[in-house]
């Protein structure tokens, strides 16, 4: 009897902390590690000082218990979406818990802040004495507290300008990612706020920012020559001056460069063709001004680097300029010509002369009148890796016409003939 009460040992008067930890750290999914905070209120405790990332939607009162309780969070994801929101969303108040709660933190992702909620849901919030969305005070209390932040998203955050911006940039002299897509109110002086202060800046998205312009971005790699990723699509006042002291400036670091529907043309395209021997991603969709000349160039420079090309409603392009991307990238994967109406069945005939196994895994050729069957059948005899074809509005494909040429498309591929844009295609438009 007494030999039966000594080997009833509690786990817990054996596992020290330090145990627990490790025993945490070799979990791999967030399901097991889910598992583990739910064995007592003491593993809970251990997996909580432990946790690095959260997803929620909080207010203040909720946010002040998190920080209280996840201790050492370094990634913290309030972004707000269609499908993710809360009333009345993140607010200043909210940033201010944030800054002096989480002193951990190095990515804080708010997507989507804008107090969008509708003129009755803004009234009965103002009434209160609160706003309804993220502005430039919550961003000077960021700035102010998380020096050691590495990676912001305020995407669409509207209501932000330079003021707000520049305090982030002062503050957080380590930051690699920003990203400020749609925040319109932002200027120069926020790429100017960023070369003074940010050197290792990576990743910049400044989708749809209408006021910076090339003497910007000029200023912008005086400073931040190390930037991996830029992304000036909807940028209307840039062209090709401010791409080209992008290139060269970041010549030996950029990887991905999304300019659709900026004013650029071939000086651009020679550009990249010139610097950027590592470029890997590139968008110029809605470019009409690029020849066939200078696309040869750049796949000269890029043939082993590239994987993501998006060059649909490049109205000037043609066969020529597929058939050097087809017979010289050996490591594409992704590939948008929609619209280019000019290309034709021609382009994909040379797939069956290549040295190499094509990697292609997502061809888009919607809306390419002249491509038929035919040059589907080249396509699928060549392209074992395909995952997604969009032959949308293509009026000689069809999956009639499909079938009744013998056409067999492999198991894994989606074919899209009709309709609109599905969740699959959303994010390949992401990808590409």
């Amino acid at each position: 009897m007494a030999s039966d009460e000594k080997l009833r040992v509690c786990i817990n008067e054996v596992l020290t902390d330090d145990v627990l930890r490790a025993i945490l750290s070799k979990l791999e999914t967030d399901k097991d590690r889910d598992g583990f905070g739910l064995v007592c209120k003491r593993w809970l405790a251990v997996q909580s000082t432990e946790r690095k990332k959260l997803c929620a939607r909080a207010g203040p009162l909720m946010l002040r218990k998190m920080a209280e309780r996840f201790v050492r969070l370094v990634e913290l994801d309030l972004s707000q979406s269609a499908s993710r929101s809360f009333f009345p969303g993140v607010t200043d108040s909210d940033l201010s818990v944030i800054a002096d709660g989480f002193r951990w933190l190095r990515i804080l992702d708010l997507r989507g802040c804008k107090g969008d909620e509708g003129w009755f849901a803004s009234s009965v919030v103002m009434a209160l004495g609160y706003h309804i969305c993220v502005t430039d005070a919550g961003m000077m209390v960021i700035g102010s507290s998380l020096s050691s932040l590495q990676s912001l998203n305020v995407s669409d955050c509207r209501k932000l300008t330079d003021k707000g911006l520049g305090k982030i940039a002062s503050g957080c002299s380590d930051l690699r990612r920003l990203h400020l897509s749609g925040c319109r109110l932002i200027s120069d002086l926020s790429l100017q706020a960023l070369s003074d202060n940010c050197k290792f800046l990576e990743e910049l998205g400044l989708q749809g920012c209408n006021n910076i312009t090339d003497s910007g971005l000029t200023i912008l790699v005086d400073g931040c020559w190390r930037i991996k990723v830029l992304d000036v699509s909807k940028c209307s006042n840039v062209s090709d001056v401010g791409v080209s002291s992008v290139c060269n400036a970041c010549s030996s670091s950029l990887r991905t460069l999304k300019m659709l529907g900026c004013r650029i043309g071939d000086p651009s395209i020679v550009s990249l063709a010139q610097s950027c021997k590592n470029l890997e991603t590139l968008v110029i969709s809605g470019c009409p001004n690029i020849s066939n000349d200078s696309i040869k160039s750049l796949v000269i420079t890029c043939k082993d680097s590239l994987k993501n090309l998006r060059m649909d409603s490049c109205l000037n392009l043609s066969d020529a300029s597929l058939i050097y991307i087809l017979s010289h990238c050996r490591n594409l994967e992704a590939l948008d010509i929609g619209c280019c109406e000019d290309v034709s069945d021609a382009a994909f005939e040379v797939l069956g002369h290549v040295s190499f196994e094509s990697r292609l895994k997502v061809l888009k050729i919607y809306n390419c009148p002249k491509i038929t069957v035919f040059g589907v059948g080249k396509l699928l005899d060549c392209c074992m890796s395909l995952k997604y074809l969009d032959v949308r509005s293509c009026p000689h494909i069809t999956k009639k016409s499909c079938h009744l040429a013998g056409l067999q498309f492999p198991e894994c591929c989606k074919v899209n003939f009709t309709g609109s844009l599905s969740d699959l295609d959303a994010m390949l438009d992401v990808l590409i």
